[in-house]
């Protein structure tokens, strides 16, 4: 596995090509050391209260939940950091390029290429997309004329098909090969922050009411409660606000692609 220039910029194969990371691909470790150790904390040290608490199994269950909501959350960040956002292969110097412009011509400095005849060729041309007339751009990088509603992405060095963002937590573009799995994976980290929050709360209030203590007392007696609460409600603030923004483009229907159909 290594990084390399080619015709798909600066990025990570893995398993033969198999697998496409971003440059910045070892983000991940932290970003699952932040997902799943709070997690492993929950299952391991609040688990035996809750076990207590609610008999007939409730509790084992309410304590698997999280679990497996966590590993289904692994599951998509593999998905998103691993697999190909939509990159357009880029035009290397030798190669042959578009009709209308030489193969190895270069930007002269006010945005118009040059190639070895000489000619220049225009920042931008229109094309027939679905018989509506577009304008589109050429990329200095890529060396090709980007399609539209595709963006060039500085960290990857990318052109990226319908791009919406690069995502420094998992080290990858966000396009529209991978939009679907980042939404759902952004939407599962709330609803597991928001679960482990609701529950910690539900474990303090029955502490509370078993020893008839304050609640303060009742998070001294269970502290990883308290940190986990903490915890949680901070990180809710980010997933969570991320979660509704995405959730708000879904339903007007501005996501790099059509969410409901397949990609």
């Amino acid at each position: 596995m290594g990084c390399k220039l080619s015709c798909f910029g600066f990025i990570i194969f893995a398993l033969r090509g198999r697998l496409i990371f971003g440059p910045d691909s070892g983000s991940l470790y932290l970003t699952i050391c932040l997902i799943a150790v709070p997690v492993i904390l929950f299952c391991s040290l609040v688990s035996q209260s809750l076990v207590k608490y609610f008999p007939n199994n409730v509790g084992l269950i309410l304590v698997v939940i999280p679990a497996v909501l966590t590993l289904y959350i692994l599951v998509l960040i593999f998905l998103v950091a691993g697999r190909d956002p939509g990159i357009i292969p880029r035009n290397l110097p030798t190669q042959e390029q578009d009709d209308d412009w030489d193969a190895s011509s270069s930007m002269s400095s006010n945005g118009w290429g040059v190639g070895h005849s000489g000619k220049f060729l225009a920042p931008s041309k229109s094309v027939n997309v679905n018989g509506t007339v577009v304008r589109v751009k050429f990329c200095q990088t890529c060396l090709i004329y980007r399609p539209p509603r595709c963006s060039h992405c500085s960290v990857c060095n990318n052109c990226v098909e319908r791009f919406d963002h690069h995502c420094p937590w998992v080290g990858q573009c966000i396009g529209r090969r991978n939009y679907r799995s980042f939404f759902l994976f952004v939407t599962s980290t709330a609803l597991l922050c928001f679960y482990v929050f609701a529950i910690c709360w539900v474990n303090i209030i029955m502490t509370m009411q078993e020893n008839g203590s304050s609640i303060w007392e009742a998070i001294m007696k269970s502290p990883i409660c308290g940190i986990l609460i903490t915890y949680t409600f901070t990180v809710q603030w980010f997933v969570g606000g991320l979660s509704a923004f995405h959730l708000y483009l879904v339903i007007t229907n501005q996501v790099p692609f059509s969410f409901f159909t397949p990609s």
